[in-house]
């Protein structure tokens, strides 16, 4: 009896040994993902090729914003944030509290393309300054009608949609426009879903939204892109996409990110295979999903500052538009 609870005893603590064993392997080969909705697709499809050739790893890929993503990698939650804008003084503060330091790796450029409804056959060229009066926080509940953006509009009234204020394409697009950080009216309907803010435009001829360009490219059949005019004053669009890569769309063109902590590079391989990867192999999807490859000269520079694990930002105090090319 004695040597029989003896035998049962062993079987059940190396039971336990092999499953607390398995578990500890599972998460060793987990990868967590999560932050902007803004180049979701490329991670998307990054992890779906990482998963193929390498069968046991675990790539979960979620979408909650980019200050969300940046919330919860600086926590410790995740282990990539998506990121559509650069990372924060703030945040890489936050990071470091808990130990954090950040690589950052640019992984493709985005133009935040200005839409407006079929109807709309006045806004075909819009000014940084005429964006400004839309969008500026002292517009709220003031600017209404669009004669009041330009006195050659109609007098038809201004419906605004745009992505919340905890989105990179928010945060960027604001500070673009108004040259002031979270500088943006509140009376305009928010969406993170930027599906949504398309469905809006599509169903209300004075609507105007602003989007990342892969959402106005699934539906340009249905409605139509607003030039923004150039430092120059010239009316440029986002598309050919070439106009994003030759930094001739600005101040609306702009990189997009991925961070990673430089402790996950060193101590945790499947972290640091999965990054070397993307890294690698992501520029294979960025045009499919609807985003621009950087330009080939930055690869290199990418490349190099990954393998020296090089942290901080070369990219949060960079003005829009700023090739980035020179930035790196």
């Amino acid at each position: 009896m004695f040597n029989g609870r003896i035998l049962l005893t062993a079987l059940m603590f190396s039971l336990g040994l092999t499953a607390c064993s398995a578990t500890a392997q599972e998460k060793q080969s987990e990868v967590s993902v999560d932050g902007g909705a803004v180049g979701y697709p490329i991670h998307q499809a990054v992890a779906e090729e990482f998963q193929k050739e390498n069968p046991d790893a675990q790539v979960s890929v979620a979408s909650s914003g980019t200050g969300g993503g940046f919330s919860k990698f600086c926590n410790g939650d995740i282990n990539v944030v998506g990121a559509s804008r650069a990372i924060r003084d703030e945040e890489i503060e936050t990071c470091k509290k808990k130990g954090i330091e950040v690589v950052e790796l640019p992984i493709a450029l985005d133009g935040m393309a200005v839409i407006v409804n079929r109807q709309n056959n006045f806004a075909k060229c819009l000014s940084i300054e005429e964006l400004n009066k839309m969008w500026n926080s002292k517009s709220t509940g003031k600017v209404t009608n669009w004669n009041q953006v330009n006195s050659k509009f109609p007098d038809h009234p201004l419906r605004l949609y745009a992505p919340g204020s905890d989105t990179g394409t928010f945060d960027y697009f604001t500070q673009a426009v108004s040259g002031k950080a979270r500088n943006s009216r509140t009376d305009y309907t928010p969406s993170n879903n930027q599906n949504v803010l398309v469905q809006g435009v599509l169903g209300d001829e004075n609507g105007l939204a602003y989007l990342g360009i892969s959402y106005y490219i699934a539906n340009q059949d249905r409605l139509n892109l607003v030039a923004v005019k150039d430092p120059q004053g010239q009316c440029q669009k986002p598309v050919p996409i070439d106009n994003v890569v030759k930094n001739i769309y600005t101040p609306l063109s702009r990189p997009l990110f991925i961070y990673v902590s430089k402790n996950s590079l060193e101590n945790e391989p499947a972290i640091a295979k999965f990054v070397n990867f993307y890294v690698d192999n992501s520029w294979k999807w960025v045009e499919q999903s609807g985003y621009v490859s950087l330009p080939d000269e930055a690869y290199p520079k990418i490349k190099q500052k990954l393998a020296s694990k090089e942290t901080g930002s070369k990219f949060k105090d960079a003005k829009p538009g700023e090739p980035i090319a020179e930035l790196l």
